[in-house]
């Protein structure tokens, strides 16, 4: 493949993947939107409903897309393997390490060295409003929508390689651009939400498998 040609490759697979991700954070914010409407339950359940329809969509077009490049190149074998208990008892060790890093970050937010992150404290603000269905969000579909864009997607667009070196560089790239995605600042709030995409890109690339990561994640996001 040419210079040329390959500049157009990835600059198209670049546009892609953020128009994914523009896909997926425009069906969260009409979510939240309907948190909005506390003091309206009418027009709080429309907008809900509507909310509920486009992220149907929109994982159904994730999965489709996630699904087809599987179907088009897949080197690494993903899904191929079947879960056994060996498996699952690794999925708990990187559970564990993950739980680890949160402690610590508690911990030296409770210190006061650092402070709440913006992203969690609006998480925090949609529950106060809706509990019940951001919490199921928070909980469950936005490890789907996450672990499809930046495991599955973005690592089968940038590293669909299987090697030792774009294996590693996948894990580090995937982590630090989830980590972006939650903080913008490059500060230590930065590195530990990096610290925790990095686990669950390891998780992905370790098992071979999107069920784990996305497991990993929503036992992540439930357990606080």
């Amino acid at each position: 493949m040419d210079v040329t040609r390959y500049l157009t490759t990835k600059s198209l697979q670049v546009l892609k993947f953020v128009g994914f991700l523009a896909v997926y954070l425009i069906a969260e914010s009409v979510f939240e939107i309907a948190g909005t409407y506390i003091k309206d339950p009418l027009a709080a359940r429309h907008v809900l409903g509507l909310s509920l329809v486009m992220i149907a969509g929109s994982l159904a077009l994730l999965g489709w897309r996630y699904g087809k490049q599987l179907e088009a190149n897949n080197p690494r074998q993903i899904g191929k393997k079947k879960p056994t208990s060996k498996r699952i008892a690794q999925l708990l060790w990187i559970f564990i390490l993950m739980t680890a890093i949160q402690v610590i970050w508690q911990w030296l937010i409770s210190k006061h060295i650092l402070t709440i992150p913006s992203n969690q404290q609006a998480v925090n603000a949609a529950q106060m409003k809706n509990p019940v269905w951001n919490i199921f969000f928070a909980g469950f579909l936005a490890p789907i929508f996450e672990e499809l864009i930046f495991r599955g997607i973005f690592m089968n667009y940038f590293f669909n390689k299987d090697n030792r070196l774009n294996n590693i560089l996948a894990v580090l790239v995937s982590g630090c651009i989830f980590g972006f995605a939650h903080e913008m600042s490059f500060d230590f709030t930065w590195i530990m939400y990096s610290a925790l995409g990095c686990c669950l890109s390891f998780t992905y690339m370790h098992f071979r498998d999107i069920r784990y990561s996305i497991a990993l994640h929503m036992m992540n996001n439930l357990i606080p």
